[in-house]
């Protein structure tokens, strides 16, 4: 993974405008807010740009799948408005007032992002996924208070979780990230202002914090892509980059005219450069954040001397007044509007949902930002400007907590025999599981185990105790269960495709007295092929790989089970893909049939239609909706076939588990008795693996291996 590419964050601050007619309504002895600046057409044409940008590549607009980066010139204008407004408060009274700050911040971006929440939350109410309902309460209260960034880098390394559709407070992401930034500036400024009194050493500890930021962000990409994408450390340096140039403005007044324009086109070119070049594979932030955010730095800075009139035309600079409302509304209406329209997403509707964002975006402009950003009250009053910013956000976080006490129901019918029980009482469980798949269940049961909201939730040990190695690790951790004593070693090896099978080996190995050791990776084939991960070659899959092995032939263990997932991408081209693949999957079988006494290859599971678990909780009672037909559901024949062969090749036994997921004919059901098949796309649910330990024990049976 490198980055999430239809997540950005929201545009916030408008120009200065004018308060509407009579005198300032700060009375004698009161303290005045510092002057407002100049307009700049300018800065509000980039603002508009940049918001344009970005909701056309959420809309899927073609060619523009860059336009993420629409957040990092957010970032530089919000980190060059509010610290100039900050630096002139500071000359003109020789200190800062936080309290004055945060009031204005909260008159500013509260009430809007308040309302769009709590419109949000209806909306999930009424239209989301009921499966990942209290997921997204959850959310709208991270976004309350300023985490949800956090939350979403910690779920970014979730494997399990890779595949889930964004959620529709996402968006405000970008707005905790700002607010982490002005929690800690404003304090920096105010300490480095009463201690250092030339100008530019009140700018270094911010610089070399830039620094640092973005060194952190350049690692991080490569190491960790969602806390390099989501995390405060390692976008502080593009709002610092933003106040940096706030610090030299008066110096930006006196460059030369020609030079300032020939700046601001340079900028506004490499903004543009980003946004048609960059994409999905783009390893962003790291090095390439560097060309929006100097992009937008040189807009900014040549504005200070010749404002540019392309960027200030009316329309752009009217899309500016409505960035900040403009990006709140659309994400959600992208995100729920479909699902409320019956629709399916796609380019039209998505325009279409985008432009009524836009619509929305002007009437809040009108009856909540503006009402609320200039009311003479509560500018005199910065005190209970900060208490209603509280108080909003506490509504938000109280509609979420109470919204997940009662979340929408799901239906369900009678009660279903238990399909762990009956398979393990059966003479002969395979043929027993086979006579229930002919006739499976057709709407969810009321017993279903466990909930259906909770499939998603359960994990089993390798994964409770981080022994499945995500894609940047190199060595599984030593990760024993069963019996750990035992003289008998079992050996789980292959990617998230084996780890699926857990439960049930494991299950086996406490019942028969085994050590099992698991050696599972993301996404790392059992093939000795070297295949592509995100934007380069999958080379900690290989390295891995042959820790494995080397641990594997140190264990001599009594069986080994590997088994992996169909799809992959070989980072070179196969002129006989069947023979490069047969022989990479023969590399590795040779080298376990040596090192164990058994080497079982478990074939790939029939893959669902998309998922699963949403497909029932939005059709409880018609579950075929939700069934593949078995002749669609192998995902890859050929590399199948290639599996087989080199197993056979190699002296393993192959294992189909195909039978215990299909019935002979017809489609392959989601529900059997009172458990559930799949836990998402592609992998079995836990509960479901689990009970057919029994079915995979009588295989086991058959190489001598579990015999009563």
């Amino acid at each position: 993974m490198t980055h999430t590419p239809t997540t950005a964050g929201p545009p916030r601050h408008a120009a200065p405008a004018r308060r509407p007619g009579g005198s300032p309504p700060y009375g004698p002895g009161r303290p005045g807010p510092p002057p407002k600046p100049p307009l700049r057409p300018d800065i509000q044409g980039l603002r508009g740009l940049a918001v344009t940008l970005v909701v056309l590549a959420h809309a899927g607009i073609p060619y523009i799948a860059g336009g993420y980066v629409g957040v990092d010139v957010f970032f530089v204008i919000s980190g060059f408005l509010i610290t100039s407004g900050l630096l002139r408060e500071a000359d003109r009274t020789g200190s800062l007032s936080l309290r004055r700050f945060y009031a204005r911040r909260a008159l500013r971006i509260l009430p809007l992002a308040t309302l769009v929440s709590l419109a949000t939350i209806a909306g999930c109410r009424l239209f989301a996924s009921k499966i990942r309902y209290a997921e997204f309460m959850h959310d709208a209260l991270a976004g309350a208070l300023y985490f949800v960034n956090v939350d979403l880098a910690r779920s970014g390394t979730d494997y399990l979780r890779e595949g889930s559709s964004p959620s529709p407070f996402q968006h405000l992401w970008s707005l905790s990230v700002e607010e982490q930034f002005y929690l800690l500036w404003p304090v920096l400024l105010l300490v480095s202002w009463k201690v250092l009194r030339r100008r530019w050493l009140r700018a270094l500890p911010l610089g070399a914090l830039c620094v640092v930021s973005y060194v952190l962000g350049v690692r991080a990409t490569q190491t960790s892509p969602s806390w390099a994408y989501f995390g405060p450390h390692t976008r502080l340096w593009e709002l610092g980059v933003g106040a940096l140039l706030a610090f030299g403005a008066g110096a930006l007044e006196r460059v030369p005219r020609q030079l300032a324009v020939s700046g601001t086109w340079l900028g506004l070119a490499g903004i543009g450069a980003a946004a048609v070049l960059y994409g999905a594979d783009t390893p962003f932030p790291g090095h390439f954040a560097l060309l929006p955010v100097l992009g937008a730095a040189l807009v900014i800075a040549g504005g200070c001397r010749a404002p540019s009139g392309a960027i200030g035309l009316r329309p752009l600079a009217r899309l500016g007044d409505l960035s900040y409302g403009w990006y709140l509304w659309h994400w959600p209406l992208l995100m729920i509007g479909p699902a409320a329209l019956g629709r399916p997403a796609g380019l039209r509707l998505n325009l279409a949902l985008c432009a009524a964002a836009l619509l929305l975006a002007w009437a809040s402009l009108r009856l909540v930002e503006n009402p609320v950003r200039f009311s003479a009250a509560l500018r005199r009053r910065p005190t209970t400007a900060v208490a209603l910013g509280l108080g909003l956000s506490a509504t938000v976080v109280s509609v979420a907590l109470v919204s997940t006490s009662f979340p929408p129901p799901i239906s369900s019918t009678a009660r279903a025999p238990s399909l762990t029980e009956t398979l393990t009482r059966a003479p002969n469980p395979e043929s027993r599981l086979v006579t229930l798949l002919s006739t499976p269940t057709t709407a969810l049961p009321r017993n279903l185990t466990p909930q259906l909201a909770d499939i998603k939730k359960k994990r089993s040990a390798v994964y409770r105790d981080n022994c499945h190695v995500d894609y940047t690790g190199t060595r599984s951790p030593a990760c024993v269960y069963g019996d750990p004593t035992a003289p008998k070693v079992v050996v789980l090896y292959g990617d998230s495709h084996a780890a699926q099978w857990f439960p049930a080996l494991e299950r086996l190995s406490r019942r028969y007295g085994w050590k099992l050791v698991s050696l599972t990776k993301s996404s790392c084939k059992t093939a000795d092929i070297t295949t592509v991960n995100g934007h380069g070659p999958y080379t900690s899959c290989d390295t891995w790989r042959k820790d494995a092995l080397a641990r594997i032939a140190r264990l001599h263990p009594m069986l080994v089970l590997a088994s992996s997932s169909e799809v992959a991408t070989p980072l070179k081209p196969m002129k006989n893909p069947q023979r490069d693949w047969t022989a990479g999957y023969e590399r590795v079988y040779d080298r376990l049939t040596r090192a164990a006494d058994h080497v079982a290859v478990l074939l790939d599971t029939p893959w669902p239609i998309g998922d699963p678990v949403e497909c029932a909780a939005a059709h409880p009672l018609n579950l075929e909706k939700c069934e593949p037909d078995q002749r669609d559901a192998i995902k890859d024949p050929a590399l199948r076939e290639a599996n087989r062969r080199a197993a056979h090749r190699a002296g393993a036994t192959v294992i189909d588990p195909e039978p215990w997921l299909c019935p002979r004919s017809g489609r392959c059901p989601v529900a059997v008795d009172d458990t559930f098949v799949y836990r998402d796309e592609s992998h079995l649910a836990e509960s479901y693996a689990g009970a057919l330990a029994p079915v995979l024990g009588q295989e086991l049976r058959k190489l001598g291996l579990a015999g009563g």
